[in-house]
């Protein structure tokens, strides 16, 4: 495992962004739906209204940001590059864009020709994505950075996942495309790779690199790093067999309980690492992560206590995973990756250092991110109640929820003002200096 990027082989920076600043447009959108729709939408998951949202968490907020970071991670972290990173990024975008809006309007509405039009544009985009990587993976094979030998492990079986999410999500959706119902069995199978599989397994590839770099820790040890993933993979395999042919209850209690303990062994050694962070004070993104790994360890005994009672707890389980989890970590993450970009991209190239380039801790300041990580764990506590209490705190918890995202835009954007104001100021600095080299 290596501490050290290749900056240089970093991408243009519409290339990442672009997925990045779409991601917390769409958790206010899962609000906005959440707070019009009600307490009807914590009724089950398989509500209209539930299913949108949730689309709207999975597809919307996090593949685009997990598709921004496979396309500026890889490059830097590993040496391999994604194919045509930039007419690439705008095939995958555009497709996600209008894919995961119409997936969200055909669950609302339930018109057929919707989920076509979904079907194709998310079939078009991850199949891209897909494609991009697999062949970034297999052409700069040789060009692998020492050290990155279980990032890229990871990573590839995170992209099988994914790959298997989508063949199942195209089955789903032409089921309802043709308005036949869509099979139950799948449908569980579809969320358990999408989840476990895609994003868990990225994310967990990602923090192999992110967390002792941003977080200054020691480097995850080499039985979770070599580990985790292939047992992960071998185990939603295994659940998925045994759900489509054997159907056996004590099988599929076993691959859940033992995916729950490799999930529950990250997150005890990321948190283990994060107690023993080189720097005094942790900082907001330390929040957010810890809220991250504390939400996925309290996902055990929820699931324990469905097993144990029959109770239906599949909401508060996918609160804790996608909102508390996935989203935590994510939201924290862009508060280190934005305003390195910015950073990176505003002095890239220069043959001299400039005193009017910001430095990356005033970017974007920690006092308030650390505000909008107070507004982020009040809606999640929220909608974790809400499961409980629906009549009395689903608006409330929608209120929170866009005032967290709402905040986080608001950041991003002042972010993405200095980026285009330091670079005004550059060519400003450079052009004398231009014209004086062309005079004889």
């Amino acid at each position: 495992m290596q501490r050290a990027l290749s900056l240089n082989n970093s991408p243009a920076a519409s290339v990442p962004l672009r997925f990045m600043y779409s991601s917390p447009l769409f958790v206010l959108l899962a609000a906005l739906l959440l707070l019009w729709s009600g307490p009807q939408v914590m009724v089950a998951r398989w509500t209209p209204q539930a299913l949108a949202i949730t689309h709207l968490l999975t597809l919307g907020a996090l593949a685009h940001t997990m598709a921004g970071a496979l396309m500026q991670i890889l490059p830097v972290a590993t040496g391999i590059h994604v194919l045509a990173p930039r007419f690439s990024a705008t095939i995958v975008h555009t497709g996600l864009l209008i894919g995961t809006l119409g997936l969200a309007a055909a669950f609302l509405t339930g018109l057929p020709w919707l989920f076509a039009l979904a079907l194709a544009s998310l079939a078009l985009a991850l199949g891209w994505l897909l494609g991009c990587c697999a062949g970034g993976l297999w052409h700069y094979r040789r060009q692998a950075s020492k050290g990155s030998t279980e990032i890229l492990a990871s990573a590839r079986l995170a992209l099988a996942s994914l790959l298997i999410t989508v063949l199942a999500g195209a089955w789903l959706a032409g089921h309802l495309a043709w308005g036949q119902p869509a099979p139950r069995q799948l449908t569980d199978l579809h969320g358990a790779w999408g989840l476990l599989g895609w994003i868990g397994l990225l994310v967990a590839a990602m923090s192999y690199q992110l967390i002792p770099m941003f977080q200054v820790t020691e480097l995850y040890p080499r039985r979770v790093t070599r580990w985790l993933a292939g047992l992960v993979f071998a185990l939603l395999l295994a659940l998925s067999a045994n759900t489509l042919l054997i159907q056996s209850v004590p099988v599929a209690w076993i691959c859940q309980a033992l995916l729950a303990a490799a999930f529950l062994a990250y997150a005890g050694t990321t948190l283990k690492l994060l107690r023993g962070r080189k720097r005094p004070e942790p900082d907001t993104t330390t929040q957010f992560w810890r809220t991250g790994l504390w939400s996925l360890a309290a996902c055990i005994p929820v699931w324990l206590y469905q097993q144990a009672t029959g109770t239906d707890l599949s909401l508060l389980l996918g609160m804790l995973f996608i909102v508390g989890f996935a989203w935590s970590v994510v939201n924290g993450m862009l508060y280190k990756i934005i305003p390195f970009l910015v950073w990176f991209h505003c002095q890239r190239g220069l043959q001299t250092a400039l005193p009017f380039i910001p430095k990356v801790r005033h970017i974007i300041e920690d006092k308030d991110a650390r505000l909008q990580f107070r507004a982020h764990l009040t809606a999640l506590c929220l909608l974790a109640a809400a499961c409980f209490l629906p009549e009395e705190l689903a608006r409330i918890a929608a209120l929170a929820l866009a005032a967290s995202a709402l905040w986080l835009l608001v950041l991003m954007l002042d972010a993405l003002r200095q980026l285009v104001r330091t670079k005004a100021q550059i060519r400003a600095a450079l052009r004398p200096r231009a014209e004086e080299n062309r005079q004889p």
